[in-house]
Parts: C-alpha cells; sequence; structure tokens
C-alpha cells in the first residue's frame, strides 16, 4: 500500500515538475519575444531621430525643420503603439498557452478518472 501511494505521489510530483519546467520555458519565451519586439521598435525611433538630429545640424534654418520633427514624432509615436499592440497580443497569446498547460492535468486525470 506504501509502495501505492508513494508510486503515485512520484508520478503527481514529475507531472507537476514537467509542466513548471514547460510554464518557465513558455515564459521566458515571451518576455523575449515581448523584449525583441520594443528593442525592434526602440531602434527604429533612435535612427530615425538620429537622422533628424543630423539634418538639424547640417541645416542652415533650423527653424524649418519644425514640421518634419513633429511628423517624426507621430511616427516615432505610431510605431510606438503598434509595437504595444504587438506585445498586448504576445502577452493573450501566452495567456491562452499558460491555460491550455493549467488544463492539461486535469484534461488527463478526467480521462483515467482519477480526480
Amino acid at each position: 500500500m506504501t509502495s501505492a501511494f508513494t508510486d503515485s505521489f512520484s508520478d503527481y510530483t514529475r507531472q507537476l515538475a514537467a509542466t513548471a519546467t514547460r510554464a518557465n520555458r513558455l515564459a521566458l519565451e515571451n518576455a523575449e519575444s515581448m523584449f525583441g519586439v520594443q528593442l525592434k521598435t526602440l531602434e527604429k525611433n533612435i535612427t530615425a531621430t538620429s537622422g533628424f538630429f543630423g539634418e538639424i545640424v547640417q541645416s542652415q534654418e533650423p527653424g524649418t525643420l519644425l514640421p518634419k520633427g513633429a511628423q517624426l514624432a507621430r511616427d516615432n509615436l505610431a510605431r510606438w503603439a503598434s509595437a504595444h499592440q504587438e506585445v498586448v497580443g504576445l502577452g493573450l497569446k501566452a495567456s491562452e498557452a499558460f491555460s491550455e498547460l493549467a488544463r492539461q492535468p486535469f484534461a488527463g486525470a478526467a480521462g483515467t478518472g482519477r480526480r
């Protein structure tokens, strides 16, 4: 009887460890994806802004570049908004994957008659 309990406990422990490992891997992959999106957006914004500053430095009349600066600010904000939407989408996908991961042990237990 003790052997059956120990085997059952070991199976549950193994399953919990495997699920925790998958959850950690999923969380790291999601964080990496989110960070990548934000980093690419930051890189694009810095490149665009640096180019604009270069134009200001080389311009004889920097005041004439004001409309271009306003457009640059709008473009940068649009890129950030787009990146934010993508990050939210990645977060939703990750939460769906986490919920599926949480449901798996229960689906297996329901199929075998265990609770």
